[in-house]
């Protein structure tokens, strides 16, 4: 057989598997606090949240690399506010725009304050003899993510 037979066998058989899948649905809970109870359940969370700006897809002991935050220290424990998604495997919730903080409670620990890799910028005017070399490195904090909590209401 020729390789274009090859692939078009295979590509039809695999569309065949893929449309006779089963699928199986969890039950859907009732309403927030059964939500909460299933995810609690699962071996596995993850939460979306905002952090400097910008959202973070955020496991437990996670280490996360964010712009320099000013006002932490080092050993400094944050509290994330902004839970925008809260889930396991088999569930999600997310928030209208963001889950109330009681409902969710995720701790960040400041690890450490470090700089990123050396930028080089390098500018030219062609015949005029000008040329500038311009080096920064840009300051990072890095977080560990604690646990995530679900205090009872």
């Amino acid at each position: 057989m020729a390789s274009w037979q090859i692939r078009s066998w295979l590509s039809n058989n695999l569309r065949r598997v893929a449309s006779c899948s089963v699928s199986t649905q969890a039950a859907l809970p009732k309403n927030t606090c059964a939500a909460f109870s299933l995810i609690r359940s699962q071996p596995s969370q993850y939460i979306v949240a905002s952090l400097a700006g910008r959202k973070y897809l955020l496991t437990p002991r996670d280490l996360l690399t964010v712009p320099h935050l000013k006002d932490v220290r080092v050993g400094d424990v944050l509290v994330l506010q902004d839970i925008h998604e809260v889930g396991s495997r088999d569930y999600t919730l997310r928030g209208d725009p963001v889950i109330s903080p009681s409902r969710v409670k995720v701790e960040a620990t400041v690890v450490e304050h470090t700089k990123g890799k050396m930028e080089v910028v390098f500018k030219k005017k062609r015949r005029k003899g000008y040329q500038k070399t311009i080096k920064n490195k840009h300051p990072y904090t890095r977080l560990r993510i604690g646990s995530i909590e679900f205090p009872e209401p």
